[in-house]
C-alpha cells in the first residue's frame, strides 16, 4: 500500500547490543589507560652533608631515586644553608658553642625534609683544612670540638652517620666527583638518533681545581702517564666505569694561610714595623699583631724573632711587584720526579679541560674575569690593584672590608698558583672553565661525597605500574579493535539494513 514506512527487522535488538558493546570498549580502554600511567607514589631518599671549611660551614641537602641508576644514586641538590659564623676550628676554645652554631641551618633541615623521612635521612660532617690544621696543632681539641659536633648532631631525628676530618686527598677527589657529575661525564644516555650509545672513558672527564681559605687542590684523569708518587693516586667505579685519578692536596696554600705565608716572609723587609705592600690597594692600612701569624701549623714558630710586637701594613697597589712577593713562597727549584708543580710535589701533565670552583670562582668573578683571556686577566688586575682604597670602598660598599681589601692579592695568587704552580699558560688557559653552581648545584666536594656515599646505601625495588608493558599494550589494542568493530557494523547495518523492506505501490 502507497505510504507504508519502512520494516526494520532487529533494528532495536542491534542497536542495543551494538551500544553495549561500544561503552564497554570505552570504558575499557579509558580504565586500563588511567590504571596504567597515573602516577607512581614519590620514592625518595634525601642525605645531608655539612661541609665545615676553614672559615665558614655549610650545610647541603640532596635528594635521589631510591632505586639507583647503575649502583650510583642519582643525587640532586635541593637545599643549601650557610651556617653564621666562623669554621668549626674556630670553637676549640668555646666548644659548648658549636651545637647553637648549628641549629639554624639543622632546624631549616627538619622543614625541608618530609617528617616521615627524617629517621631514614642520613647526617655527614666532613670537616676540611680548618680542622687538619687544628688537628695538626692538638689533636685533643680537634678531637673535643668533633665530639661536640656529634652531640649536637644526633639531637636531631636524623641518621646521624659520622663526624671527621677528611683527608685533602679525599678533599680533591670528592670535587672532581661533583663537577664530572654534573657535567654529564659519569652517566652517558643511549639516543635515538644513533644505533649505539656515545662511549665516552675516563679521558673526557674534566680536572678540578678547588681553593679554600687553608687549602688548594688539583685533580684529574692522566691519559697515558703513570702517577710517580702513588700517594697521589685514587681509584674510583662510578655508574659502571672505573677511574684512576691524580689529585694533591696542598695543605696551607689556601688563599687565607697563603696571604700570612706571605706577609710573614716580607716582614723581614718591614722598617720600624711599617710594611709597604703592593698586594693592597694605594691607601689601605691594617693594623695586625705578629703572633697573630704564627698561630697556625704553617708557619714555623721558630720564625718568631722581630724587634716589633704589631705590624702595620700599608698598601702600594702595584701588580708586579705583589706577583714577584707572591711567587716566593712556592719552592719550584726541588723536583726529586720526571715533572713537579711546587715544593717537591709530583704533577702529571694538564690534560683536558678543568673545573675551578671554591674561592677560584668567587674570586674570578667579583673580579669579572671568569671568561677572559690570560692577558686580559693580568691588564684587569694591573688596573685594579692600582686603584685607591677610597675608590673600591666607595665603588662596592656592600661587601664586607676584609674580603674587598684581599681581592688584589687573592686575584694576583690565582694567577701565580695556576701559572707557576700548575703551568697553566696562555695556550691552556682557555681549558679552565670557573664555575661556581651547574644545574642548581654548588660546585665542590659535598655531591661527590653524597654520590660516593650512595653507593653504600641499599638500592630498592623500582615501583612499577601495575601491568606489563607487553599486557598493557595487547589489552590497548584488543580494546581498540573491538571499539573500531562495533563501528564499523554499526555503519554496515544501518546504512544497508538487509531487513529493510520497501512496499510498492
Amino acid at each position: 500500500m502507497e505510504g507504508t514506512k519502512p520494516k526494520r527487522c532487529g533494528s532495536k535488538n542491534i542497536l542495543v547490543i551494538l551500544g553495549f558493546l561500544f561503552g564497554l570498549a570505552v570504558i575499557a580502554l579509558i580504565t586500563v589507560g588511567l590504571t596504567q600511567n597515573r602516577p607512581l607514589p614519590e620514592n625518595v631518599k634525601y642525605g645531608i652533608v655539612l661541609d665545615a671549611g676553614s672559615s665558614h660551614t655549610n650545610m647541603y641537602i640532596y635528594n635521589w631515586p631510591a632505586e639507583k641508576e647503575n649502583d650510583t644514586g642519582v643525587v640532586q641538590q635541593v637545599e643549601v644553608c650557610k651556617v653564621q659564623g666562623p669554621g668549626i676550628s674556630g670553637y676549640s676554645q668555646n666548644v659548648e658553642e658549636v651545637g647553637y652554631y648549628l641549629n639554624k641551618c639543622m632546624d631549616r633541615a627538619q622543614q625541608v625534609i618530609p617528617k616521615e623521612l627524617h629517621q631514614q635521612t642520613p647526617v655527614y660532617l666532613g670537616a676540611t683544612a680548618g680542622m687538619r690544621l687544628l688537628s695538626m696543632e692538638s689533636s685533643a681539641l680537634a678531637n673535643r670540638v668533633l665530639t661536640a659536633v656529634k652531640e649536637s648532631l644526633t639531637s636531631y631525628p636524623f641518621d646521624f652517620q659520622g663526624a671527621r676530618i677528611i683527608t685533602g686527598q679525599e678533599e680533591g677527589a670528592y670535587g672532581w666527583i661533583t663537577i664530572n657529575y654534573l657535567l654529564g661525564k659519569f652517566n652517558q644516555k643511549i639516543s635515538w638518533l644513533r644505533l649505539l650509545p656515545r662511549r665516552e672513558g675516563p679521558q673526557e672527564t674534566s680536572g678540578a681545581l678547588d681553593l679554600g681559605g687553608a687549602s688548594t687542590q688539583i685533580t684529574f684523569v692522566p691519559i697515558n702517564e703513570q702517577i710517580e708518587s702513588q700517594g697521589n693516586s685514587l681509584h674510583f667505579r662510578l655508574y659502571g666505569k672505573s677511574y684512576d685519578v691524580y689529585t694533591h692536596s696542598f695543605l696551607c696554600y689556601g688563599k687565607d694561610q697563603a696571604l700570612r705565608l706571605k706577609l710573614v716572609r716580607n716582614i723581614q723587609d718591614a722598617e720600624n714595623g711599617l710594611l709597604r705592600d703592593p698586594c693592597f690597594h694605594p691607601g689601605y692600612e691594617r693594623d695586625v699583631n705578629i703572633s697573630d701569624f704564627f698561630n697556625t701549623p704553617c708557619i714555623s714558630k721558630d720564625e718568631k724573632s722581630f724587634p716589633f710586637h704589631r705590624l702595620q701594613v700599608q698598601g702600594t697597589g702595584n701588580y708586579s711587584a705583589c706577583l714577584q712577593s707572591v711567587q716566593k713562597i712556592f719552592n719550584t727549584t726541588y723536583c726529586p720526579y720526571s715533572r713537579c708543580s711546587f715544593n717537591g710535589v709530583f704533577l702529571p701533565s694538564l690534560q683536558g679541560n678543568f673545573g675551578a670552583f671554591s674561592a677560584f670562582y668567587f674570586v674570578m668573578d667579583f673580579l669579572n674575569l671568569t671568561d677572559s683571556s690570560l692577558e686580559n686577566v693580568v691588564t684587569k688586575l694591573q688596573t685594579f690593584c692600582s686603584q685607591p682604597w677610597d675608590e673600591v670602598k666607595a665603588q662596592f660598599p656592600n661587601i664586607k672590608m676584609k674580603y674587598l681589601s684581599e681581592y688584589c692579592f687573592s686575584g694576583t695568587y690565582i694567577l701565580a698558583l695556576l701559572q707557576l704552580g700548575y703551568g697553566f699558560t696562555e695556550n691552556n688557559w682557555k681549558h679552565i672553565q670557573f664555575m661556581g653552581k651547574i644545574s642548581g648545584s654548588d660546585a665542590g666536594w659535598t655531591l661527590g661525597y653524597m654520590l660516593n656515599l650512595t653507593n653504600m646505601i641499599p638500592a630498592e625495588q623500582p615501583l612499577y605500574p601495575p601491568l606489563s608493558h607487553s599486557t598493557y599494550v595487547f589489552l590497548m589494542v584488543l580494546f581498540s579493535l573491538i571499539l573500531a568493530g562495533v563501528f564499523f557494523i554499526g555503519c554496515y547495518a544501518f546504512r544497508k539494513p538487509s531487513c529493510l523492506q520497501k512496499v510498492a505501490v
